[in-house]
């Protein structure tokens, strides 16, 4: 079952503290370059990066078992340095002016700068990779690129489509989220006690469309100082996300015309995009959304049961709550 109070992520994150402290400097050698403009992006990108989530699920599913290893740190300074190529990309494709409150890639140093430095953060997880010198852990995380690149193009296919339908959704967030999670976890197990290999991996997999599933709600329900970006902001892209799926089928007749007219205008105003935003949730598209992701979650924690008791297990489920009960 899942827990009623939020945990702090800095609680998940105590059973690997020491772990994660190492990250900053990992990063810092893998994106190192002599190039001047690569070494000034990589500098803005490490002052601007996340809370390390991915990273924390691939070292606490490293523990499981206790048999901690060296290599896990290594792959999961991989891990998040593959999550920010992703997301440099994503800014750029989108034209996202600002990530997390602060400018993007892209609107600092222009498209091209942004397109090829996620390039570059691609090959060099790549060149570190090759450095165990393990082609099944190759092999995990090039398939959840892979993933990744086709969830993308996915998404660019359904741009303006309001006939995005829920397994359309699902397919899009297994590939664009939940493969890198579920590849995080797997390659903790898998540098780790393998035995837990496969429960880990599924674990991974519902987390992380637990996790987009509750992103996209909070496009709704944010604002832009809790999410780093302005409410609605997939609405503003003309992205259709579960939400606005769920919805739709229940709008009448005037807030059909007001999605209309906000898919038809390529920079639809405030007022519009609140209209929908409030269309949906009257018509329970919000609801929906948090009841699949908290269906999501509860597959994550079945996956997990019957785990050795340690720390890290209890950190594992913690994450569950924390992804559920998050706010940003």
């Amino acid at each position: 079952m899942l827990r009623t109070a939020a945990p702090e992520l800095a609680r998940i994150q105590e059973p690997v503290r020491g772990r994660l402290d190492r990250l900053d400097e990992l990063l810092r050698q893998l994106v190192v370059d002599e190039f001047e403009l690569i070494d000034e992006v990589n500098d803005y990108l490490l002052l601007k990066r996340g809370k390390l989530f991915r990273p924390t699920l691939l070292l606490l599913s490293n523990e499981i078992g206790g048999k901690p290893s060296d290599e896990a740190v290594l792959l999961a300074a991989v891990v998040e340095a593959v999550h920010l190529a992703t997301l440099v990309h994503d800014d750029a494709v989108d034209h996202s002016v600002l990530r997390r409150g602060m400018p993007t890639v892209n609107s600092v140093w222009g498209h091209q700068v942004a397109i090829i430095m996620g390039d570059y953060l691609y090959s060099r997880s790549v060149m570190e990779m090759a450095r165990l010198q393990r082609v099944d852990v190759i092999s995990v995380l090039a398939e959840a690129v892979n993933a990744m690149t086709i969830g993308e193009m996915r998404q660019l296919t359904m741009h303006d489509s309001l006939d995005f339908t829920e397994d359309d959704y699902d397919r899009l967030i297994s590939a664009k989220t939940a493969s890198l999670m579920s590849a995080a976890c797997e390659l903790g197990a898998m540098v780790g006690e393998p035995e837990y290999r496969d429960k880990l991996t599924a674990y991974g997999y519902a987390l992380g469309m637990a996790f987009q599933v509750v992103d996209d709600i909070l496009d709704y329900i944010g604002t832009e100082d809790a999410t780093g970006k302005p409410s609605g902001h997939d609405l503003r892209e003309h992205k259709v996300t579960l939400p606005l799926i769920a919805a739709l089928g229940e709008f009448d007749r005037e807030e059909r015309l007001a999605l209309n007219a906000l898919f038809a205008d390529p920079e639809p105003d405030d007022g519009l995009v609140l209209r929908v935003v409030e269309a949906t949730a009257a018509r329970g598209g919000i609801e929906y959304a948090r009841a699949k992701a908290r269906s999501f979650a509860e597959q994550a924690l079945a996956a997990i049961e019957g785990l050795p008791e340690s720390p890290s297990a209890i950190a594992l489920a913690d994450a569950v709550t924390y992804v559920i009960e998050r706010r940003q």
